[in-house]
């Protein structure tokens, strides 16, 4: 197994005495804290407080006002409107909301998500020319729009006026000639925090509308926490609250829609937390877009029976069992390619290509792959002549800047440092696996194919007690940029066991002569059990276990030394 090197944060004693002072809490915590960027106190307070007036009025976003009363005109001369989304869950919790809050106030209103495979990401032309035919003189993007030019421009001269609600990144300070366009990244936009999910940004255009009317906003939380936990947008500022106040609403298990899908994904009776939606309710609706009709996805979170709302939640679980099996069965055949194909000496960047593997579902098995072997991998479904790529990378290699070492050899790409698409040539496929390790090689040092482990902090076990434990936890909802934290401790005595649990699994107790603790490995990291006696240094997450009404420290194993 490769060696997993242990990257352990720099305290701030400084700070972190300051925090916990200020605000009463363990040096653990204060430290946690600073690790996420957070190191004066009014900052902290705020994190902690997690409050919804904490948010900034929307109206700060530039646009705001001319897209509000534009719609506003719209819904009173009742024009039609069309909500255009995306096939993701953000796109499609964005869809959703807005939809509800436009009928709420009286409108007419459509809803448009593209096909993945047939139409692809975006406003298209084909879209617009329908909507024309079906007299919608007003346009909504949501989680789309920012790089729809032409589009937009087609828009305009056809009179059908567009309002684009987007977060995307965008190119060279250039936004579309559209009616309003509300990004909190364009430039002249004075909104604070500029890392808001598509579904937040919908939220907040949902809050202008609502002002001075008897409905409230906030009764979308859920469908805003839902979109912006899948997006794996930062958890920090707004994103955080939204998402916090979203899983308390959806606890209250209110949506017919969402209470369906969390029945069959087994989650009855369960509190639904950052990692249930990651998991296990983002993946089923997901699968829609990618395999299936990102439509029923739509009725599902907008269904008002909860028969029908059961038929279409168990239409997903099917769909989403069927995206596992293509994934297993791509999965499969790739490693056997790996087998075949790839020299570790000489390939730094996996890169595979077959004419059996579907677009919709490539990114997730590239993802596995990048995981077990710790290589960029870029997998490329061919059609005919030509292919389409999507790839992902580890932490410290930047694959969007070896991609455009090699854009000649592609007909094009997009992405960011963590993930890629490409669409590619059938016959330069050889031509640029070889390319781009190249540029691997001259780009990357020895440890970026090392896998890393962060780790928050270095703690002598028995500094772990059920308050310092609860206290970490007001620090959920988890997720990128707040991850759930890391700790090690180090010459620990395997006390007793391991014992073996399920396939991959083992539980043993570890003390420090102070304290014992259970530490378990669920299986999904390749650990080897150490024997009884040992010493060793662990890296684990630590949570509470309750069993039988008793409560006791337990330890999630991330890796053993």
């Amino acid at each position: 197994m490769m060696r997993t090197i242990w990257n352990v944060r720099k305290e701030k004693s400084d700070t972190r005495k300051t925090l916990s002072s200020a605000l009463k809490i363990s040096e653990i915590t204060a430290q946690l804290l600073s690790n996420r960027g957070i190191n004066d106190v009014k900052e902290a307070s705020e994190f902690l407080a997690c409050s919804l007036s904490s948010c900034h009025d929307p109206f700060l976003m530039k646009d705001m006002d001319k897209a509000v009363s534009r719609t506003r005109k719209a819904i009173g001369s009742g024009e039609k409107i069309l909500v255009y989304g995306d096939y993701d869950v953000d796109g499609m919790t964005s869809v959703a909301m807005l939809k509800q809050a436009l009928l709420n106030l009286g409108a007419a209103v459509e809803t448009y998500i593209p096909n993945r495979l047939e139409e692809g990401y975006g406003l298209n032309t084909n879209a617009i020319k329908k909507a024309l035919k079906d007299g919608v003189s007003l346009i909504i993007t949501v989680d789309c729009g920012i790089s729809s030019f032409r589009e937009i421009e087609y828009a305009n001269a056809v009179k059908i006026d567009v309002i684009i609600t987007d977060h995307h990144e965008i190119l060279n300070s250039q936004v579309p000639q559209a009616y309003a366009v509300i990004n909190p990244l364009q430039e002249g936009c004075l909104y604070p925090f500029k890392h808001l999910a598509g579904v937040g940004i919908a939220y907040k255009f949902v809050k202008a509308l609502y002002t001075g009317t008897s409905f409230f906003a906030e009764d979308f939380l859920d469908l805003v926490s839902l979109g912006t936990i899948a997006d794996i947008v930062p958890l920090k500022g707004e994103n955080r609250i939204l998402a916090k106040h979203g899983l308390y609403e959806m606890n209250k298990r209110n949506r017919i829609g969402l209470n369906a899908l969390t029945e069959v994904a087994g989650l009855n009776g369960k509190d639904i937390s950052s990692g249930h939606i990651g998991f296990m309710l983002g993946p089923r609706i997901n699968a829609m877009g990618r395999v299936g009709s990102p439509q029923k996805a739509l009725d599902l979170l907008l269904a008002n029976d909860d028969d029908e709302a059961m038929k279409l939640a168990k239409m997903l679980d099917t769909e989403n069992r069927n995206r596992q099996k293509i994934e297993s069965r791509i999965l499969e055949e790739a490693l056997s390619k790996i087998e075949r194909e790839v020299n570790f000496k000489h390939h730094k960047v996996i890169v595979l290509g077959s004419e059996n593997w579907h677009a919709g579902v490539i990114g997730i098995v590239a993802s596995r792959i990048a995981d077990r072997f710790y290589r960029p991998t870029i997998l490329i479904s061919l059609d005919g002549k030509h292919g389409k790529g999507s790839g992902r990378s580890v932490e410290k290699f930047n694959l969007f800047d070896v991609l455009h070492q090699c854009k000649d050899t592609l007909l094009g790409f997009g992405g960011h440092e963590a993930a890629c698409g490409l669409t590619i040539e059938k016959d330069r496929l050889d031509e640029f696996r070889e390319k781009i390790n190249i540029a691997a090689d001259s780009y990357a040092y020895d440890d970026a194919f090392c896998p890393q482990l962060e780790i928050d902090m270095e703690i002598p076990l028995n500094e772990l007690n059920e308050d310092v434990i609860n206290e970490i936890e007001s620090l959920a909802p988890f997720g990128e940029e707040n991850p759930r934290p890391v700790f090690s401790s180090r010459n620990l005595i395997v006390k007793d066991g391991p014992r073996q649990i399920g396939k991959k699994g083992f539980k043993m107790w570890v003390t420090d002569n102070n304290i014992t603790c259970e530490a378990v490995n669920f299986g999904r990291n390749e650990l080897t059990a150490p024997k009884i006696g040992s010493g060793i240094d662990l890296a684990y997450v630590p949570s509470i276990n309750e069993w039988q009404g008793l409560q006791s420290i337990q330890l999630e194993l991330k890796d053993i030394k």
